[in-house]
């Protein structure tokens, strides 16, 4: 998917968010959020209840979380949820966000065919396991729509020694979309991809897809979330922007976070500091 595509899908995410149904006055946010908050069913257990708690409506923009804080920088949303610390950290440093926090955190892990054709399940090192991949030229799934996911990814592929985008034979897939894409297609070729641990959980297409690597402190996955700063765009809502954040972080929040599981198994872990 190209450059052009991606930004016109966020601006019909936006256009979306922004014709959702509500009444008239009723109070409402935008936040621009990564794929797997919503793909996770997280924002579907967290939102109502956050409604319910603050008379807030909240309307997702659900892209990567290099386009959601695209969004932000131009004051597109209110308030954004992501997962890339660094960029994070840069976009507050380059003035566009303020009040950051962190979260809440889970993992990525590595998913594969039950044939395991490059021979890595039950790896602990996922730097040695793309090692391997690549040199099996096994197909790799990768997202490449600069999500925090997709980040990850190309950081681990560098700390391999790997340039995967060279690859003359074929086995690396870009596909330029988001997790539950991936995943579909990472079925279909019987391939692996990189996958947060949330989005896995609740994905319904596994085939005979399982987890072939996890456990490696290198796959830890922290979210924030920050105002954007109304500093830079005079129409942010920034009380209302606050109030989501504050009660994200309160123990209301955080409790509400841990409660969501799917089949007995939760899937995100409160980190919020005091």
């Amino acid at each position: 998917m190209t450059g052009w595509l991606r930004s016109c899908g966020a601006a019909c995410l936006l256009l979306l968010a922004a014709s959702l149904p509500g009444a008239a006055g009723e109070p409402f946010i935008t936040v621009a959020s990564t794929t797997s908050t919503e793909e996770s069913g997280l924002f579907g257990h967290l939102l109502p209840a956050f409604t319910w708690h603050t008379g807030i409506q909240v309307r997702v923009v659900a892209v990567g979380t290099g386009q959601a804080l695209k969004i932000a920088e131009h004051g597109d949303c209110d308030v954004v949820f992501v997962h890339d610390t660094p960029a994070e950290l840069a976009f507050v440093d380059r003035g566009f966000g303020v009040d950051r926090h962190d979260v809440m955190y889970n993992d990525f892990i590595l998913v594969g065919p039950a044939s395991d054709p490059a021979r890595v399940r039950g790896g602990k090192d996922i730097v040695a396991t793309l090692r391997r991949i690549a040199e099996a030229k096994a197909p790799f799934v990768a997202r490449g729509d600069d999500s925090g996911t997709s980040k990850a990814e190309l950081r681990l592929w560098k700390e391999a020694g790997v340039d995967p985008g060279k690859s003359t034979d074929g086995w690396y897939r870009d596909i330029g979309s988001g997790m539950g894409a991936a995943l579909n297609a990472t079925a279909a070729m019987d391939g692996y991809t990189l996958s947060d641990r949330g989005t896995w959980l609740n994905f319904k297409n596994k085939r005979n897809l399982q987890i072939v690597v996890e456990g490696d402190r290198r796959l830890f996955n922290q979210y924030g979330v920050m105002l954007v700063n109304p500093a830079k765009h005079a129409a942010i809502k920034a009380d209302l922007g606050r109030k989501f954040i504050s009660w994200l972080t309160s123990a209301t929040g955080q409790n509400t976070i841990a409660d969501y599981t799917v089949n007995g198994e939760q899937l995100f872990f409160p980190n919020a500091k005091d």
